[in-house]
């Protein structure tokens, strides 16, 4: 049954986060019964105060309540598993060395479109965000230093954004600490050092996205694109597009996107590392710390944590959309991605259906000729 229901979730969950938690809660509350309501909210709870996929550490944590530590497995695989094998698929055809020019157009169109993507991800958090600093500890002008450190952060020092998100987090905690808690608070200070290159840099990558990315879903982004393009060289800026793009257009966890970085560096076995490494902390949290979550989640450490690299992540998203925009090679694409913005901020389209119809407006004119990045 597991097997089944989350692999249903992991072929139709296109949305991001807030259509997986829709889909989840229908499955394990209304449907079944497998929760209460009160148990699925604490639970939704407490995977956002977890670094990584909220909406995938929840999807693993409702299969755990149900058949244990192997239904945790089973319901993981079966929602991480179709967007992986799409992502890689797609790169195959995407990011290939000679795809038709169509292929290309698509892409372009599409990747143009990815800026104003980042930016809807980004403004739809701003104000849950600043409303929960507002009704507890936080105040407005920290919240905004948080925040604005984060943008600086995403454009500025790409590669060492994690260290940031680490140290607003710290700061919050540090001024909430009580003086009896001077000695005892958790330091979550990650080991910020990649190796030079080859399959270590890509597993140290995918460390990031799936173990550090406090905020989980577009904040990926800012992680992944100065490693990917900058750092290491994988992939082009317009090649980075197109693997945002392809992450957006699945359904399943946008973390999947890893999956095209890992493609690009080292083929379908770099794409099936990098996917492994990205989503095993999220299996881990988990199995080992699902019978805790209640206790997290009114842990007054994590929760400051929380609040500290929480808006610094959103700034990470918002960060992000100035640097995907600096991938945009061609005049036709500044065209495209304004046309996206009314329609995800104006009109307030959908995601997908925006994406699919920029890669349709690329691919038609990259068949009449228009130039390629």
């Amino acid at each position: 049954t597991i097997a089944r229901e989350w692999l249903r979730i992991g072929l139709i969950g296109f949305g991001g986060p807030p259509a997986h938690v829709t889909l989840l809660r229908e499955l394990v509350v209304r449907k079944n019964g497998w929760m209460d309501g009160r148990a699925f909210e604490d639970a939704n709870a407490a995977c956002s105060l977890l670094p990584g996929p909220s909406s995938t550490q929840l999807s693993i944590f409702c299969a755990y309540r149900v058949g244990g530590p192997m239904g945790a497995v089973v319901g993981g695989l079966g929602f991480v598993v179709p967007a992986v094998m799409m992502v890689i698929a797609l790169s195959v055809l995407f990011l290939s060395s000679s795809p038709p020019d169509w292929v290309r157009g698509a892409g372009a169109g599409a990747g143009a479109a990815v800026a104003a993507v980042a930016v809807r991800a980004g403004s739809e958090l701003v104000g849950p965000s600043y409303h929960h600093a507002m009704e507890g500890h936080g105040h407005r002008v920290r919240w905004l230093a948080y925040l604005l450190a984060g943008v600086a952060a995403a454009i500025a020092i790409g590669p060492y954004l994690v260290l940031v998100l680490v140290a607003c987090g710290v700061l919050e905690m540090i001024r909430r600490r009580r003086p009896a808690e001077a000695t005892g608070i958790w330091w979550p200070l990650p080991l910020a050092t990649a190796s030079v290159g080859g399959i270590g840099a890509l597993a140290w990558t995918a460390f990031k996205v799936g173990a550090l990315s406090f905020g989980g879903g577009f904040v990926i982004i800012p992680l992944m694109q100065q490693d990917a393009v900058h750092v290491y060289h994988w992939m082009s800026d317009a090649q980075f597009l197109n693997a945002v793009a392809l992450g957006q257009v699945t359904p399943g966890p946008v973390v999947a996107t890893v999956a095209a970085v890992g493609y690009a560096a080292h083929g379908v076995s770099g794409a099936l590392l990098a996917a492994v490494v990205a989503f095993t902390p999220s299996f881990s949290f988990i199995l080992l710390g699902g019978g805790r979550f209640e206790r997290l989640r009114g842990n007054d450490r994590a929760r400051a944590f929380l609040d500290g690299a929480g808006p610094a992540a959103i700034g990470a998203i918002l960060g992000s959309a100035v640097t995907l925009a600096g991938g945009i090679d061609e005049t036709w694409q500044i065209a495209v991605l304004a046309a996206a913005a009314l329609s995800l901020l104006v009109a307030r389209r959908g995601v997908v259906e925006t994406l699919v119809a920029s890669g349709g407006v690329g691919a038609a004119l990259a068949l009449m000729g228009a130039p390629l990045p």
